[in-house]
């Protein structure tokens, strides 16, 4: 490794699928060194960068830059930002500027932005010539321990969330932890929700170890990079395990199955909610319901509910501000989210912190009393 390139305080998480295998750096500096590290697994010489209104201004032109400095011929594309550009309408340009860019099988695409870049782009990049190569630089928290990991890619449809897409994994994940520093604490507190469903799904001492240590993952350093990078390495070991969720990256969801719904529920309009709160609303809710169906303890719904309120994170359907629609409405939501199996609901329930498991018969019946009982009246 270059000392210029990998700082001592940078990880690096292998995620194991063969040939198509890839490696996770994480580490202060890395847009600055992307160049570098891209040369040098790069065949090709063009890269095709897709980022949108806010990351564009702050972080392309150093991107840019370093391509540039490493004989990396590159063009642009700059998308407006939210969750309104995973759609069809902005897949379209995002191809074009591909193919305009002349692209080819071992040149890359890259995707510099949160998780709504990363999901269009690398649909974008799965579907031009049938293919191309892919490179995601997340600048979110979100992106950095979740999206931009396992290759899932897609848009968003009126019917739901992530519907119309390809699985089509990254030759590489650039996580440059400098860039978190000018997350707005909203965003930052919502990214930090999917680090805390990685110790609710199988590691209850990574839990018990964001508990104690949330304050110091928040200011930044050491703290920060190691939660990353374990984040980054269970989700890496699940998607090696299961790479197109036949059974345990299922996991992976836990929470969003209600999270989904209640995104849905407010058109995706992120001043009321953004996909980190719905997960962090929809993780109580799975223990709550846990609990409800006699699979957990009444207790593990509170300490969970307990660290997300401390963080600043939502945990109840009346903190999200406006009306929603009645439980039937949520339900149909929940029908149409893409979890579910002959008609049988499947849900990620627990049997207690650190101890979540796919049941994939849950009575509808029991799902649609619940958020009566749940939804703010």
């Amino acid at each position: 490794m270059n000392n210029h390139v990998m700082p001592a305080a940078e990880r690096k998480v292998r995620v194991d699928l063969g040939d198509r295998s890839y490696d996770i750096l994480i580490g202060p500096g890395l847009i600055a060194a992307a160049g570098n590290e891209i040369a040098s697994r790069l065949k090709g010489r063009k890269v095709a960068v897709i980022t949108d209104e806010n990351v564009g201004p702050r972080y392309l032109e150093p991107l840019m830059a370093s391509l540039k400095q490493s004989d990396i011929e590159a063009v642009s594309l700059v998308l407006p930002a939210g969750e309104k550009t995973k759609s069809f309408e902005h897949l379209i340009p995002a191809c074009e500027a591909i193919l305009g860019a002349r692209i080819e099988r071992n040149d890359a695409v890259i995707a510099l932005g949160g998780g709504v870049i990363g999901d269009l782009t690398g649909f974008a990049a799965g579907i031009v010539r049938r293919g191309s190569r892919f490179i995601q630089i997340p600048t979110s928290l979100l992106a950095q321990v979740d999206s931009s990991v396992g290759g899932k890619t897609g848009i968003n449809s009126p019917h739901g969330k992530n519907l119309i897409g390809v699985f089509h994994q990254p030759d590489l994940v650039l996580a440059d932890t400098d860039v978190l520093d000018t997350l707005s604490e909203r965003e930052f507190r919502a990214g930090y929700a999917e680090v805390a469903k990685y110790g609710l799904i199988d590691k209850p001492d990574f839990f018990a170890w964001l508990e104690e240590n949330w304050q110091a993952v928040f200011s930044g350093g050491a703290a920060r990079i190691e939660a990353i990078a374990v984040s980054c390495q269970a989700k890496a070991d699940v998607v090696a395990a299961d790479e197109r969720e036949n059974g345990l990256r299922a996991l992976l969801n836990l929470g969003h199955t209600f999270g989904h719904a209640l995104e849905a529920a407010t058109e995706y309009d992120s001043a009321r909610l953004v996909h980190g709160e719905g997960v962090s609303i929809g993780m109580v809710l799975a223990h709550q319901f846990s609990t409800r169906m006699n699979l957990a303890s009444a207790d593990d719904a509170t300490r969970v509910e307990a660290h997300l309120r401390a963080v600043g994170l939502p945990t109840r359907m009346d903190e999200i501000p406006g009306s929603l629609p009645p439980a039937e409405k949520l339900m149909d939501a929940i029908a149409q989210d893409k979890k579910v199996k002959g008609g049988k609901l499947t849900f990620i329930l627990t049997r207690g912190i650190g101890r979540s498991f796919v049941a994939d018969d849950v009575p509808a019946s029991e799902v649609l009393s619940f958020l009566r009982e749940k939804r703010p009246q």
